[in-house]
């Protein structure tokens, strides 16, 4: 599926007409000039290749004061072509609807606000298809792109994009997954370990707000088998709870603070929810002493928290979490039912992402100040990538509103008609 870039409403696509501008004006020059001479120069360089002074915290929801910034870069880096100079490939529409509801919107705006026209950039998304994303890759490239952005659907096809990619001279963005291939590949995303060590903290604080005085604890992780990203998230959790930054605990460890005791742990294939739900209740039934559980995302703790209440398990008694800050994440909050999730803005990935983009296309070395870190392939400790890494922020009931809401991440409409307006009202979610 592409989804355009888009011109706003007061938005001037000017870079054809400024470009046809100048070409006409050389034509002029060359008719009123001397014939005597058959000397030829190239044409004046158009923008200014002045690197915009911007830094991993400058990316807000006011996204055209930010990426305004980077106009007359980007008129450098392009020189106005009226052809496709960055592609972007998201990977589906069902494994989470930030993907149509949030990074093709916002990525259109930070292109559109950077001064790329709509013939210089293009967004599609893969649908699920690894096939598709793959031919989306070599569409964008056959069509002239120079730069790459890309949301791997599952590791095998980031590396098979990535050497594509190299193999034709275009550098690529991972955009969310990363991706361990390639000398010419970065890394835009949120810090995979600190979403991770605030699920860990959030766990740990609520054992206490939940008076859970002897946790025995399942750990439910991410598709590990597919997302490197999940290995990442339960380093980081795994770490604060029990002391092991690994990706896997042995069970009967017990916990950095709250007494608690881990019974098992087990991933979702492919971060898939029924999957998890079953793996869940299997370990519930075998194990009923259990009282609390780590989930990696929002998705995983509905799994969850639907077995508890069939099993008749209250809410505000076995302690979830979850990272997406989704609206049913949110009025799990509220309810009782969750302890908080990790919000990741993706109006600042979207920047960040377009930005990085734009500073590769004109051919310069980003910054430190974006490309702030590294990233470590889980598999192989010696492969590492330069990467853009973002701050996220846990969510529970007394920053829900001046966060998830405000930003319009999740409307309180959404999620008071999940939770209630008696709830919505007690935590003004308004």
């Amino acid at each position: 599926m592409n989804v355009a870039g888009k011109i706003g409403a007061g938005r001037r696509p000017g870079g054809r007409a400024i470009w046809l501008m100048a070409a006409g004006a050389a034509l002029v020059g060359a008719a009123c000039g001397s014939t005597a001479s058959t000397s030829s120069s190239s044409p004046a360089s158009v923008g200014s290749k002045t690197i915009p002074s911007v830094t991993v915290s400058s990316f807000t929801s006011d996204i055209a004061t930010t990426m305004s910034q980077f106009k007359s870069l980007t008129a450098y880096a392009t020189q106005n072509a009226n052809s496709l100079q960055v592609g972007v490939i998201l990977p589906d529409t069902t494994s989470s609807t930030r993907y149509v509801d949030f990074d093709a919107p916002y990525l259109t705006d930070a292109f559109a606000d950077a001064g790329y026209t709509e013939s210089q950039f293009r967004i599609d998304n893969a649908q699920g298809s690894d096939a598709t994303e793959l031919d989306d890759a070599t569409a964008d490239i056959n069509l002239g792109a120079k730069v790459l952005v890309m949301d791997p659907l599952d590791g095998p096809t980031g590396v098979a994009i990535a050497q594509l990619a190299e193999s034709k001279g275009v550098t690529l963005i991972s955009y969310d997954r990363a991706t361990f291939q390639g000398s010419n590949t970065y890394y835009v995303s949120f810090n995979n370990e600190n979403v991770g060590e605030l699920i860990g903290n959030g766990f740990l604080s609520c054992l206490t707000s939940e008076n859970v005085t002897k946790p025995e604890v399942f750990v439910l992780n991410g598709g590990e088998d597919t997302d490197p990203n999940a290995i990442s998230f339960a380093e980081g959790y795994n770490k604060v709870v029990w002391g092991q930054e690994a990706k896997t605990v042995s069970g009967g460890a017990t916990s950095t603070s709250g007494n608690a005791t881990l019974v098992g742990e087990n991933f979702a294939p492919a971060w898939s929810n029924p999957q998890g739900g079953t793996i869940f209740q299997q370990a519930y039934t075998s194990n009923p002493q259990i009282n609390a559980s780590i989930e990696a995302n929002d998705g995983l703790a509905g799994a969850v928290i639907a077995d508890l209440q069939a099993d008749g398990v209250k809410a505000g008694t076995f302690p979830t979490t979850g990272q997406d800050a989704t609206a049913q994440g949110m009025a799990y909050i509220l309810e009782g039912w969750q302890c908080g999730s990790v919000y990741k803005a993706v109006y600042k990935e979207a920047q960040d992402a377009v930005a990085m983009a734009t500073i590769l296309l004109s051919k310069q070395t980003v910054p430190s100040a974006l490309l702030n870190g590294t990233t470590t392939d889980p598999a192989n400790s010696s492969i590492t990538e330069p990467a853009s890494l973002l701050t996220p922020v846990w969510v529970n009931a007394s920053n829900m509103e001046s966060t998830v809401v405000k930003d319009g991440f999740d409307t309180a409409s959404a999620i008071c008609a999940l939770a209630g307006a008696t709830l919505c009202t007690k935590d003004s979610i308004s």
